[in-house]
């Protein structure tokens, strides 16, 4: 697998997965499915500025986009932080490919980022990406009633996160 920053020229690839990947990751993801170039401009837009950090996790023998990881809220100073958020597309779930791409992201974090602390806060019903979370050796740390708008309503999440120090043999 590899890691990649995501750029406009993607969009012809990326947007038949938006499209095949819309109802089931409805339920987990905030915003619409981004189906539109404009809608992609402005995806691609909010990783201009400092705050934010945009992947795909693509297979190394093709170069196929397999799913997509942010890194968002970076913060610098004393907290060296972000909050992750992630998605595989439907065609490409249940291979391997994301844990494998999760744990480059962690590594790009802690290294070439300069990062200490990664967080994701996943719906306790997400019983894939919770099993992600964990095979990447993220661990549980809380629990966040009503903690953001999806699908219509405020979901629950479950605080997950991992450190530098986590990672080191």
């Amino acid at each position: 697998m590899a890691l990649r920053y995501v750029t406009l020229r993607d969009f012809e690839e990326l947007a038949p997965l938006h499209e095949e990947s819309a109802e089931t990751l409805a339920r987990w993801m905030p915003g619409p499915p981004i189906v539109t170039y404009e809608d992609f401009e402005g995806y691609v837009a909010r990783f201009d500025g400092p705050l934010h950090e945009g992947f795909l996790v693509c297979r190394r023998d093709t170069g196929a986009i397999v799913g997509r990881v942010n890194v968002n809220n970076i913060l610098r100073g004393t907290h060296q932080s972000a909050t992750i958020g992630y998605c595989a597309y439907a065609s490409m779930t249940g291979r391997g490919y994301m844990t494998e791409g999760l744990r480059l992201l962690v590594r790009h974090a802690f290294g070439e980022m300069e990062l200490h602390r990664l967080e994701a806060n996943i719906q306790p019903s997400n019983a894939p990406s919770l099993g992600l979370i964990r095979r990447v050796g993220f661990q549980r740390e809380g629990y966040s009633p009503n903690f953001q708008f999806i699908d219509g309503a405020w979901r629950d999440h479950e605080r997950w996160a991992i450190t530098a120090e986590m990672t080191t043999p």
